[in-house]
């Protein structure tokens, strides 16, 4: 069973044999020492978090997860996919079935060795009936898994040519089997670090797995993960040695930070962009030419600049990057115009809008500065935007998807489809703008299951235009990951870039050089 592959990169991406024989490890001129507690002071937090994993929404849960879970696959740091309880993959040539070879010699934190039927409940948990897992949209296509021997046959009601990347989505971990589902209440996994304590909004403390599989990670002794949601607070923090690495530096103070003889800045750019969600089933927002004048009505590169000091990149109100395989450089650019702006109020006979904009830092750094640079800008085009501050605690179960009109950050997927599937689709469980369009969602079937890449590539383009032209999501910038460690700690020498944090891997990939 072979697919079209035409380049090395996607032969990565679609024949896990070839990408498994990748290194787990760090690159060979580094010599990791293993030893010490990492601490990691985070710019999430919640009281809500939990063990469940279709529940987990922020980086916190996300970190925590990595330290002591195993996926089915891998995103290495090179954006490439390889490898972790799966060693390796086949897809049939229309997509639609997959075989993943599981891996022999892994066993879970409380001693039971990993089985092919341990991935079947980890997936059909997500799968059951009633679900309200997050993960949910990305199960709903299999229609019948089976155990073979070592492999595990996934059959799909589609051709999904992207299925192995998504069986990397931090929702789907690799839980023991317990009468045919998982524990969503047991911190078990077959990661690097088993769980001592968590206390949910506050910290989790993990310590290494003895009897970890991977060869060349997990280094630390211990993790201590800490929820600090003031960004000055992060910073001193790591300034006076209470912890070693942090992440959403304070881009207002980068630069002084950056003097500082034993901190280290860290900046990669990937996928992650920031955006304001106008709710498409409320008022005034059901009308897209509403939507159109808002969009209109924002100064992008004034953000970039005075919102993200020049780490990132203005957005085009999709959620596709220039990094990424499909991205659509040669749409037209929405641009700050308050003419366009009236045009478009005009056309839903309006002369004016007032709208109430919800945002926190906890949303993103500087979310509520965007916000305020927004309103200012917006009112010269007709629109009346009051800036509502949320509470940071709470925000992600209280405002978002809760309130019409927010601020948000995604870490954006490694993948076109993974990413519109996330929060574009119409039945998305994340859906934050409750957008239906019926030609997006035809668009977004027919592209998964295509395997010629001219062809595949034209969907994404129109897609993009789609969301750029329809969508409810305000995408006025993409943003680096910008973190910041201790000279003591040391990261390989490629970090990844598809989410905070070396890919949420720092916990198993990093290592104290003394």
């Amino acid at each position: 069973m072979t697919l079209l592959t035409p380049t090395r990169r996607e032969a990565l991406i679609y024949g896990g044999a070839a990408a498994a024989a990748l290194s787990l490890g760090v690159p060979a001129m580094s010599a990791p020492k293993k030893g010490g507690t990492l601490r990691i002071a985070m710019a999430h937090g919640s009281t809500s978090e939990n063990y469940d994993p279709g529940s987990w929404t922020a980086a916190f849960e996300q970190v925590f997860a990595a330290a002591r879970h195993c996926y089915l696959t891998e995103v290495a740091a090179d954006g490439t996919l390889i490898g972790e309880v799966a060693e390796s993959w086949e897809g049939s040539s229309d997509a639609k079935t997959w075989t993943f070879r599981i891996r022999k010699g892994i066993t879970f934190h409380d001693g039971r060795t990993l089985t092919p039927q341990d991935v079947v409940a980890s997936l059909n948990y997500h799968r059951r009936e009633g679900s309200t897992s997050a993960a949910k949209n990305f199960v709903d296509p299999i229609t019948d898994i089976q155990v073979d021997g070592d492999n595990l046959v996934v059959s799909l009601d589609g051709g999904n040519a992207d299925f192995p990347f998504i069986m990397s989505d931090y929702h789907l971990p690799i839980m023991p089997d317990v009468d045919g589902l998982i524990d969503p209440t047991s911190s078990i996994g077959c990661g690097g670090y088993i769980v001592q304590s968590f206390e949910p909004g506050v910290r989790a403390s993990l310590s290494r797995n003895p009897n970890y599989w991977k060869e060349g990670r997990a280094h630390f002794d211990g993790i201590e993960i800490l929820s600090v949601l003031d960004p000055a607070a992060r910073q001193a923090a790591l300034m006076t040695g209470d912890v070693d690495v942090i992440d959403q530096v304070d881009l207002k103070t980068v630069a002084l930070f950056q003097r500082a003889p034993s901190v280290k800045v860290l900046a990669t750019t990937g996928t992650q962009h920031y955006t304001f969600a106008m709710d498409t089933r409320a008022t005034p927002f059901a009308d897209n030419n509403v939507r159109l004048a808002m969009k209109h009505g924002i100064d992008r590169q004034e953000l970039v600049d005075k919102i993200l000091f020049g780490y990132g990149a203005i957005g085009n109100d999709h959620p596709i990057s220039s990094s990424q395989r499909f991205h659509a450089g040669d749409l037209e650019q929405n641009s700050y115009d308050p003419d366009k702006s009236k045009f478009y109020l005009k056309k839903a006979g309006l002369d004016s809008v007032n709208v109430k904009l919800s945002a926190a830092d906890a949303a993103f750094g500087g979310a509520v500065d965007a916000a305020v640079l927004y309103a200012e800008k917006a009112r010269a085009g007709g629109i009346n935007i009051e800036v509502v501050r949320e509470a940071n605690d709470g925000y992600w179960s209280d405002v978002w998807m809760k309130k019409p009109f927010c601020a948000v950050y995604w870490g954006g997927r490694p993948t076109e489809d993974w990413m519109f599937t996330t929060a574009y689709a119409a039945d998305a469980a994340w859906n934050d703008t409750f957008w239906n369009n019926e030609r997006f969602n035809e668009l977004l079937i027919a592209a998964r299951a295509e395997v010629n890449m001219e062809r595949r590539a034209e969907m994404y383009r129109d897609m993009q235009d789609i969301c750029r032209t329809d969508g409810g999501m305000i995408v006025p910038m993409f943003a680096s990951y910008v973190m910041a460690h201790s000279d003591k700690v040391q990261t390989p020498e490629t970090v990844g870039a598809n989410w905070t944090l070396d890919g949420f891997r720092a916990v198993e990939r990093w290592w104290f050089n003394a």
